[in-house]
């Protein structure tokens, strides 16, 4: 059977939000939550590798740095976990490549940059997939070391849902983001497309990669965004009225587990046993070609963003990452154009709907982690809504029977990352 991460009896233990809020009352240093977190990452990490890079030393001189000056905005003094492809200047960044051992940047990501200057801490750089795609590293499932975290976002969701820390980045091409937080029981939060500046974040491909990051509330998933967008805002209000919700069950439902439907189902009629307005989607036919058309705009994008590595170093590449950037060498000006087609039908087709719905309700993955380690699981149940370009939030949805997370997606309608966190805090409410 496997076990849930018990809580350590430490600041560890903490959200960031109610961290932040005992170190501005003087209950908390940063140097006690920092040095807490570093002593639970020393205990676990052994076993959960969710660190490619940990500077324990730099990261509690920088919390005694903060405890002795004024806050510098809403992260202050809290630790922040940074996946490994975001460019960071004073630690290195491989972006799980063997071709970028060492790899110093000369500035931080604009991420990493926002973070900090909000008063954030970072003690290392997470687990990432090579560039951020299938090939798995060295993180294991923090409920079952035997499992897979999910990817690509693996540190940053195993270390979250191990207690390392509060907050971590991740990001999102596929479901990057979603299937970790599913597979490792926390939340994960995928803004609109375009959202979040990510100049300084390795790219995969361009037209889909997107901000991500991990949190085991909704408060301090919203904490997070606001120090990286104005139009987030850390305070949630409590909704008008419950939300109008509609279950989606594209053609790939039938591919999800009894146990994964039954947590969608389950989850669905506590929100209406609360209040909440919920109904099937009559979801439109053309859209179940979203998965198709994503994985040739995901080929043809990783052509391009990673040319330079292909053509003097493939050898060096992994299986995985070589064979898309072949896939998207072999598409035709055609088939790219389909894709794009199928893309723009749809978001529009997918916005008329959100005029009956304030949110949609998904499965968050189609099982519960692998149990193996050399696959990070299938995106299936995230890539048609990373293409769509909408906002998306992993919800935990209880245990299987065999003590393993399942977890539900919420998808918002584009720009409504706000009301999408608003409401996810209802339905975090109804759930607990």
């Amino acid at each position: 059977m496997s076990s849930e991460p018990s809580a350590p009896d430490t600041p560890a233990a903490l959200g960031a939000a109610e961290a932040a809020r005992r170190m501005a009352a003087g209950t908390l240093t940063s140097e006690e939550l920092v040095a807490a977190c570093l002593d639970r990452i020393a205990k676990r990490d052994p076993d959960v590798r969710a660190w490619v890079h940990l500077d324990a030393d730099a990261a509690l001189a920088e919390a005694r740095a903060r405890d002795g000056e004024p806050p510098r905005g809403p992260l202050h003094g809290v630790p922040v976990g940074i996946k490994d492809i975001y460019d960071t200047a004073d630690m290195p960044t491989a972006y799980g490549s063997v071709l970028y051992e060492g790899h110093r940047p000369a500035v931080d990501s604009a991420p990493v940059e926002a973070l900090r200057a909000a008063g954030a801490i970072v003690p290392g750089k997470t687990v990432t997939t090579e560039f951020a795609y299938l090939t798995p590293g060295p993180t294991r499932n923090p409920y079952d070391l035997a499992r897979s975290p999910g990817g690509s976002s693996s540190g940053s969701a195993a270390g979250v849902g191990d207690y390392h820390v509060p907050l971590a980045m991740g990001s999102q091409t596929g479901g990057s983001t979603i299937r970790p937080a599913a597979y490792c029981g926390v939340y994960g939060f995928k803004p609109t497309f375009g959202f979040v500046n990510i100049d300084g974040v390795r790219p995969l491909a361009m037209a889909l990669d997107t901000a991500g990051w991990f949190a085991r509330n909704v408060e301090d998933l919203a904490l997070l965004g606001s120090v990286l967008h104005p139009l987030i805002d850390a305070g949630l209000r409590p909704l008008d009225a419950p939300p109008r919700i509609g279950i989606v069950r594209t053609a790939d439902w039938e591919r999800a587990t009894p146990e994964v439907r039954g947590a969608i189902d389950g989850l669905a009629g506590a929100l209406a046993d609360a209040g909440s307005a919920v109904s099937e989607v009559a979801w439109p036919e053309e859209c179940n070609a979203l998965g198709t058309a994503w994985e040739a705009v995901i080929a043809a994008g990783a052509a391009s963003a990673l040319a330079p590595e292909y053509e003097q170093h493939r050898d060096r590449m992994g299986d995985h990452i070589r064979n898309l950037i072949e896939q998207g060498h072999a598409l035709t000006p055609s088939e790219r154009s389909a894709a794009e087609a199928t893309a723009l039908r749809c978001r529009a087709l997918v916005s008329e709907l959100f005029e009956d719905y304030d949110a949609f309700l998904t499965p968050a993955t189609g099982d519960v982690a692998p149990e193996r380690l050399d696959s990070t699981g299938d995106p299936l149940f995230n890539r048609s809504w990373t293409l769509l370009r909408l906002p998306c939030l992993a919800v935990p949805a209880g245990l299987d029977p065999s003590g393993l997370p399942l977890a539900a997606q919420l998808v918002g309608r584009h720009g409504g990352d706000q009301s999408l966190l608003e409401l996810a805090a209802w339905v975090e409410g109804v759930g607990s």
